[in-house]
Parts: structure tokens; C-alpha cells; sequence
């Protein structure tokens, strides 16, 4: 019988770095074809979801809105209704045609727009008038614009568990830019160690999650894109319903049985702010979270705050757990 080897694969995935790390004992010949088949999984995701992408399906959603309908297929379709939920789970504060005010948001170029400028273009930020019937998806409004970005890195991050657990691989750690899988145990047996940014100093963690089995942890947070003006942090997570970035909280980590299940709470938490984002995460079956807010208070659900053992083997603790 052949040794267990653990096997990394790395690539440039959706504007960050996805890392894929695997055991198998059947030998290099048969996991680099499973790895490529992960990226090549991965990468049909980003050139089919991102806005970004001409040839994208949601390109042409947008490029159609206010004239006509866009035929989609059911995988499409699926992720804009996930998308539209979320929108109704935090009543609006995230809505995924939030997209638009990028036209005056650049936080590379960190310039902060003017508040007729983010006002200018609130009528186009509306769930309402996205429409997804009869397997199409029509913008009501000319100069809508859909954005998945919400929803679609995680999305990957499960199919891509999908496709390693049809190879037969039984332990796993798949992590696109933060958001991350497990599968199994690591190879000497022991739990997958999950590092969490402290968002005041990147160089650190300010907790680790440990995964044992098959889980999804996925984390929103003010450093991934953003930067500090005046004394004021202005990053990326936008509240929809003021074209402002959301305030209160500076991070939000979920464990759960999934990364999509996982994103969309991380998402809805930070959205909601300290207390709301907290009511949710305790009424949401299945999931555990920690709160970081603005003031650096760590604020946990009940069960990861008070006990070891979360659902799907997680727990957590400082970062030498």
C-alpha cells in the first residue's frame, strides 16, 4: 500500500489566490489530473459569474437591462434566487446589483465619492427590479447591473469539495481567497487548522478555527479591500441601502456544513451589524460564528462561545490550538 502524499495546487482565482491541498496515496499520475480538474472547475465559475468578463452570462444580463430578457440555465438561475434571498435576509442592506456604484467607488484609487454621487445612483441599487421567471433573468431599469460576487466564490469553493469527493479524495483543504472547505482529517489524523485575519493587522490571527470533517468557514472583513482616510475606514462591503460601506463590525467568520451556506450568513451578519448579525447567526440552524467589531470586541454565538465541539468537529481558539 502507498504512502498518503499531500499534494498542493495554487492559481489566481476571482481578483485573489485559491489553494488546494489534498492527500491521496495513488501516486502524482492520478492527483495532478484531479487538481486540474479542480482549477479548470474553479476557473469555468469566474469567466461564466464575473462581471468583469465580457463573455459572461452576467455581462449580458446587464449589457440586456431595461430591453429585454436574458435566457439563463438552471445553475444561473439558482444563484441569482440565492442572491435575491440574501437581499430579503438582511432586508435589502445587501443586494446584488450593488455592483453599480463601483462606477464611483474605486478603492484602489481610494477616492470616496460625494454624496450626490452615490445618491445619482441609488435607484438603479434595487432586488426588486430583478426579475427570474420562465428560466430568463431581466433588469428591469437600463444601467442596472448584476453582480454575484456575494455568492459566487463560495459557490466554487463547494464544487470544487464536489469534484475532489467523486475522485474518491477523502481529506482536503480547498481555500479561494479566504473562503474555505474541509474534507476529512488532515493526513497524520490530526484537524485542519483554519487561521482567522485579525483586521487590524493582517500579519496576525486573531483566532484559529479547527475543522474536522466535512465543513465550510468563510469570513468577511473590512481588509480584503479598502483603506483609511481621515481617521475613517472605507472598504468594499457596501450597505445597499445608503451606497455607503457598512459600519460596526470589522469582521465576521461562519463555520457551517458548507461555504455557500457559510458565505451568505458571514455576508448577512456583517451587513446587519454587531447585534442583528448575531440574532441571526443564533436563530440559523446549523451554523457557529465570531463577531470582530470596529472597537476589536469579539462576540461569538452561543455555542461557539461556550463549547468545544461545533457541528462538523469545529471549535475554536487562539492561533497555537
Amino acid at each position: 500500500m502507498q504512502r498518503r502524499v499531500l499534494y498542493t495546487t495554487r492559481f489566481p482565482l476571482m481578483g485573489g489566490n485559491a489553494t488546494v491541498r489534498f492527500t491521496d496515496d495513488r501516486g502524482r499520475e492520478r492527483a495532478e489530473p484531479i487538481a486540474r480538474a479542480v482549477e479548470d472547475e474553479a476557473r469555468r465559475i469566474e469567466a461564466k459569474f464575473s462581471r468583469y468578463r465580457e463573455g459572461s452570462v452576467i455581462s449580458e444580463i446587464n449589457r440586456y437591462a431595461g430591453r429585454t430578457p436574458v435566457a439563463v440555465d438552471r445553475e444561473t438561475e439558482q444563484l441569482v434566487l440565492f442572491a435575491l434571498d440574501l437581499a430579503r435576509i438582511t432586508r435589502g442592506r445587501f443586494d446584488p446589483t450593488v455592483g453599480v456604484l463601483r462606477r464611483v467607488w474605486d478603492f484602489r484609487a481610494r477616492r470616496i465619492p460625494s454624496a450626490a454621487e452615490v445618491a445619482a445612483l441609488l435607484p438603479l441599487v434595487d432586488a426588486a427590479a430583478v426579475s427570474v421567471r420562465d428560466r430568463t433573468v431581466f433588469l428591469r431599469r437600463a444601467g442596472m447591473e448584476l453582480d454575484l460576487g456575494g455568492v459566487g466564490k463560495e459557490y466554487a469553493v463547494d464544487r470544487a469539495a464536489e469534484i475532489l469527493q467523486a475522485e474518491g479524495i477523502r481529506a482536503a483543504v480547498i481555500d479561494f481567497a479566504g473562503d474555505v472547505r474541509t474534507l476529512g482529517m488532515r493526513g497524520d489524523g490530526r484537524p485542519w487548522a483554519i487561521g482567522v485575519v485579525d483586521p487590524e493587522d493582517r500579519r496576525r490571527c486573531r483566532f484559529a478555527v479547527r475543522a474536522a470533517g466535512d465543513c465550510g468557514v468563510a469570513t468577511s472583513g473590512v481588509y480584503e479591500r479598502g483603506f483609511v482616510s481621515d481617521g475613517v475606514r472605507y472598504h468594499h462591503i457596501l450597505d445597499a441601502t445608503t451606497g455607503w460601506p457598512a459600519r460596526g463590525l470589522a469582521s465576521v467568520t461562519v463555520v457551517g456544513r458548507s461555504t455557500f451556506r457559510a458565505g451568505r450568513f458571514a455576508t448577512a451578519a456583517f451587513l446587519l451589524g454587531a447585534d442583528a448579525g448575531l440574532a441571526l447567526l443564533e436563530k440559523a440552524g446549523g451554523i457557529e460564528g465570531a463577531l470582530i467589531t470596529e472597537a476589536g470586541e469579539v462576540l461569538a454565538t452561543t455555542g461557539m462561545a461556550n463549547v468545544t465541539d461545533l457541528p462538523g468537529g469545529l471549535f475554536h481558539g487562539n492561533p497555537s490550538i
